[in-house]
């Protein structure tokens, strides 16, 4: 059965904010067989002071870790998902179809590629588990931390060839790039900024927030049922900032395809959407910001957006001040085309797999 995360960013493939609008229709070869798993972190230590007896980390894997004569692994590949997604997402056709399989770039034989659920993710710990709103204040240091704690003490992943994350998993990127610099060999953050969240992107992620804590069914986050009218207000705004103008255009061009759109859109979103989740979700961004730091990053970077996002617009031109400061970083801002689909770009890989491929080579031992 979907739960949230999955319906909202892979069993529908829909237009949301961290995914996009669905493909056509297509037969790629099969997704490689995946070995799921659960990681559990005793007595974690979160930086609001709070901590959990027990910290469940959810994963999927493809492939087997490859070791090199001093036992450091060199085929490990961490792929990050963004907020309200889970690592299952990249299973889907668009991004596995083009990476995963037999002669790819990540082909499942070769690299061992980790798909984890982050904190409030998926079947990782999250609010709705049981603590509702008593769940502990969750930021994205946290979130890096519990990843690095799955590799290194989980899966004896002691190396990354490759760190890649898309929305929030970019913006991870940035975090891991500075905070374990020697870590990984390269990075590849798709579709974030590597600055604290402010202006639109933080106005339109706190009136989500609001609208959630003013709705007077959240009682604090102890509903006994979810907060309708709340989650009706978030599913507005993520559909807006997910939204990919050309695309949306030529698939929706007359009015009543649109508004079909709108109710059928409302009909499969809204259940098994849970609203602490939710805030905690999009609130976890609160504090990011890598920009102070971004000179402590070693590795090569291939740094990606879309010139269609709404949560990154390029006319801010941040992308390109920031990657500066990075001492092996390249940024590519991809044009507007038919194939785009604003923020949700970043899971398309055929649009960006070149860079992928760049960067591998650049990086090869």
């Amino acid at each position: 059965m979907c739960r949230f995360s999955l319906r909202f960013f892979v069993c529908s493939v829909a237009l949301v904010l961290f995914r996009g609008w669905p493909a056509a229709a297509q037969h790629p070869p099969a997704t490689p067989a995946t070995t799921e798993g659960e990681f559990v972190v005793k007595n974690f230590q979160f930086r609001s002071g709070e901590s959990l007896p027990e910290l469940r980390l959810h994963y999927a894997t493809l492939g087997k870790p490859a070791r090199d004569a001093q036992g450091r692994v060199t085929n490990a590949v961490l792929i990050l998902h963004g907020t309200g997604g889970t690592g299952h997402q990249f299973l889907a056709p668009i991004f596995a179809g083009e990476l995963f399989g037999p002669g790819q770039l990540l082909d499942a034989a070769r690299y061992y590629i980790v798909l984890p659920d982050g904190i409030g993710h998926g079947k990782s710990s999250k609010p709705s588990d049981s603590l509702h709103a008593h769940f502990p204040q969750y930021d994205y240091d946290d979130m890096v931390a519990a990843h690095h704690g799955l590799l290194t003490e989980g899966l004896g992943v002691n190396h990354l060839r490759l760190v890649m994350g898309t929305s929030m998993g970019c913006m991870h990127s940035f975090v891991w790039g500075e905070t374990f610099p020697g870590f990984m060999d390269a990075l590849m953050p798709l579709a974030c900024l590597p600055v604290q969240i402010a202006g639109r992107n933080r106005i339109w992620r706190k009136m989500l927030m609001d609208a959630i804590r003013n709705d007077p069914e959240w009682k604090g986050g102890d509903y006994s049922g979810e907060p309708q009218q709340a989650l009706r207000t978030a599913l507005d705004l993520l559909l807006i900032a997910g939204s990919a103008p050309l695309y949306m255009q030529k698939t929706l061009a007359m009015r009543d395809a649109a508004d079909q759109y709108l109710d059928d859109y409302f009909k499969s979103r809204l259940e098994g959407l849970d609203a602490n989740d939710l805030l905690y979700q999009v609130n976890a961004s609160r504090n990011y910001d890598p920009s102070p730091q971004l000179e402590k990053i070693m590795a090569p970077v291939m740094y990606i957006n879309s010139a269609d996002d709404f949560i990154n617009p390029p006319e801010l031109g941040i992308a390109e001040r920031e990657i500066k400061k990075v001492k092996n970083g390249r940024f590519v801002l991809l044009p507007v085309s038919d194939e785009t689909r604003g923020h949700g770009t970043h899971t398309r890989a055929a649009l960006w797999k070149q860079y992928l491929a760049e960067l591998l080579e650049k990086t090869a031992r």
